[in-house]
């Protein structure tokens, strides 16, 4: 007996209506999976977006909260950045994926094999005519320089250097001061205060502190947003009054500070608000203001009869390099630092001593006080073997010394020196190298500042407010202590 013959009427209607049911769902299914398909296939074919990242920005972060007291502002676009507490701090820490590269590119790895066409120290390949800086010329570092940025590089750094292990914490003591003296609207100082902020920025990018810094972070900022409302108010202008005939001094350090702090944060992948754009006026000012001398002088004077000094032109020199890093269009840039170098090699003497007007020491200094200005000005633009850094070298290595109680306490004039033996390396460097790390962490005081030098002596410096006993005087000497023992992490030295 068949299987059918045995089944009712109903239960051969029920199997009727299951298989309708199931054709009408296959088909359906054959239909969407048809969709589906055309739709990946559509979408596999369509050309795709590249990928974009958008910039953290400071001020989305912290629209809610309030403003620090006493904070300058300007109407802009997008508000300025207030001062961001813990949580804010950890939120942009979160929202920061991009790896550090920093774009400090040693100038001391390059030599330049003599003046010709192309111009010295603007970067292999570069093809910079007097309409400014090409596109955006931005390279991360190599990876060698990006050691400044964990505490383990950063005790390898000066273990390369030959500097004690211990160097490291003096260098956090005076950011810690740094950080309990910072006023209220993220300056430093009473008087001099765009350069006194300047000098505690650089410290602080020294070793490796930026805006999301986990001590310094807040600190960090606030520097950044003071200098920055500064030249947002003033067109560039990094200081509020220009009657004052010193100010390109406070104008070349705060650019240098907000150049590279600029470059840092960009690496970062942080838009901190108005910084570039204020970057790009301020070095172009410096450029404009360029004595016809090939120097820096006064008040930006450009045909005045002075003409200009090595002192001032050394931070100009400085100040643009940084700019250049940024990768910002500066017009006229190469024919600027061409004519820089011109002036700071006319004021070298025969002997190797840098000069200061001429090739003669300026006033009570202790010899040829600048011979680093004028050192490190070569180095910064790719002349590191260059015959005046020989020359220099020479003569700083018998006739300069630094002790801390006595008359040869010039801190401002071992600024420099520091930075341009270091670069040279070898022998130079091993013989200079106690002068600084001996001389400088036994005097530090608990606080993280250094006391006044000198022992009681008149310093043989010309302007020594590093040596005057006052808030001022102590804040100047600790962040040029703190920037001379910060040397190992900034550079390398040169290979010979």
């Amino acid at each position: 007996m068949s299987l059918h013959a045995r089944m009712s009427p109903a239960a051969r209607a029920a199997i009727t209506r299951q298989r309708r049911s199931a054709r009408a769902a296959s088909l359906l299914a054959g239909i969407l999976g048809t969709v589906l398909l055309s739709l990946g296939l559509a979408l596999f074919f369509l050309p795709r977006p590249e990928a974009t990242t958008r910039p953290v920005r400071l001020h989305d972060l912290y629209q809610d909260k309030p403003d620090l007291p006493d904070m300058p502002r300007v109407p802009t676009t997008a508000s300025t950045p207030a001062a961001p507490g813990a949580p804010s701090m950890r939120h942009l820490r979160a929202h920061t994926s991009a790896p550090l590269s920093l774009p400090e590119v040693d100038p001391s790895d390059v030599v330049n094999p003599g003046v010709g066409e192309s111009f010295p120290g603007v970067g292999v390949g570069d093809d910079l005519g007097d309409a400014g800086m090409q596109g955006d010329d931005f390279q991360p570092i190599p990876t060698g320089l990006r050691k400044r940025c964990t505490a383990a590089d950063r005790l390898d750094r000066l273990q390369q250097a030959g500097a004690p292990a211990e160097a490291d914490e003096h260098v956090l003591r005076a950011l810690r001061f740094l950080k309990s003296t910072q006023a209220a609207d993220g300056g430093w100082g009473r008087r001099h205060r765009s350069a006194m902020t300047g000098l505690a920025l650089l410290a602080y990018l020294g070793h490796c502190e930026t805006a999301i810094s986990e001590e310094f972070g807040e600190s960090c900022l606030n520097a950044i947003t003071f200098l920055t409302d500064t030249g947002m108010k003033h067109d560039g202008r990094l200081v509020a009054d220009t009657g004052e005939r010193h100010w390109p001094y406070e104008q070349a350090i705060a650019t240098y500070a907000l150049a590279e702090a600029e470059s840092f944060h960009r690496a970062l992948a942080i838009h901190l608000p108005g910084l570039r754009d204020v970057v790009g006026k301020a070095g172009q000012l410096i450029i404009d203001g360029q004595h016809e001398s090939g120097g820096w002088d006064y008040a930006y004077e450009t045909e005045g009869p002075r003409g200009g000094d090595l002192s001032i032109t050394g931070w100009q020199l400085q100040a643009l390099k940084a700019c250049k890093l940024t990768g910002l269009d500066f017009r006229h840039l190469r024919r600027c630092v061409r004519d820089g170098l011109d002036y700071v090699g006319e004021r070298q003497a025969a002997d190797g001593g840098f000069g200061y007007q001429s090739t003669r020491p300026a006033g009570d200094a202790a010899g040829a006080s600048l011979t680093g200005v004028g050192m490190l000005s070569y180095q910064i633009w790719a002349q590191a073997a260059a015959a005046p850094v020989r020359k220099g070298e020479r003569y700083a290595a018998g006739k300069l010394r630094f002790e801390w109680d006595g008359p040869e306490c010039d801190l401002y004039a071992h600024y420099y020196l520091s930075q341009a033996m270091f670069r040279r390396g070898g022998d130079t460097w091993e013989s200079y190298r106690p002068q600084i790390f001996d001389v400088l962490m036994p005097r530090q005081a608990d606080d993280g500042s250094w006391p006044v030098p000198g022992g009681g002596a008149k310093p043989r410096a010309v302007g020594a407010l590093f040596a005057d006993d006052t808030p001022d005087g102590r804040h100047y000497r600790t962040t040029l202590a703190a920037l001379m023992l910060e040397v190992p992490y900034r550079y390398l030295p040169m290979s010979r």
